[in-house]
């Protein structure tokens, strides 16, 4: 068995399990965690999670960040003078962009279609490295989820600790870990 498929058939067991109700934002998001290198060949088996979700009686719908930086340095005023001094760009990166993001996240968290019922799958969060911490983006959101929220997450996780792209440093977060190594995450095996 492949590596995504080894990740679909662990979220399977795991989405199919009964779900609390009374859990917060932050206890509703599901990290699945891959190799970096297993980018494209998640995205094109990403269809696997869905149809998985869909047996276990759950909605799904998807938030596609892939493209969310760029979208946002196209309408942004000053952007030609950004390219001519990038440094400045520091300064409204900080506070403007995770808005950004987050506001597209919360778009399609609270679209009717993604009630307690449903789960949302943000994907594309590799184009944020640099940018945005992912952690900051899920503090932003939490308290809009109101079914569940899976994070396709290329990076590592090791000690409760998850790493985007294995090179920042990581965050201890509540989210459940559905990975391919067996000690790690409690949803593992």
């Amino acid at each position: 068995m492949g590596r995504i498929d080894t990740l679909v058939e662990r979220y399977k067991r795991y989405i199919a399990l009964p779900w609390q109700k009374h859990l917060s934002g932050a206890q509703r998001v599901i990290f699945v965690v891959y190799d970096k290198t297993d980018e494209k060949r998640l995205r094109v088996r990403k269809e696997l999670f869905e149809m998985v979700t869909k047996e276990a009686g759950h909605g799904w719908i998807e938030c596609d960040l892939t493209k969310v930086f760029a979208q946002w340095m196209a309408d942004t005023e000053y952007r030609d003078s950004y390219f001519e001094s990038p440094e400045d760009l520091e300064l409204k990166l900080e506070p403007d962009f995770l808005e950004h993001v987050a506001e597209r996240v919360r778009d399609v968290l609270t679209a009717p279609e993604a009630d307690k019922n449903a789960v949302v799958s943000i994907y594309g969060v590799a184009s944020l490295f640099g940018f945005v911490r992912v952690s900051e983006l899920m503090e932003a959101i939490e308290l809009d989820i109101r079914g569940r929220v899976v994070v396709f997450f290329p990076g590592e996780y090791e000690n409760s600790n998850y790493r985007l792209m294995d090179a920042r440093d990581g965050w201890n977060y509540l989210a459940v870990p559905i990975t391919l190594h067996e000690d790690q995450g409690v949803y593992a095996v």
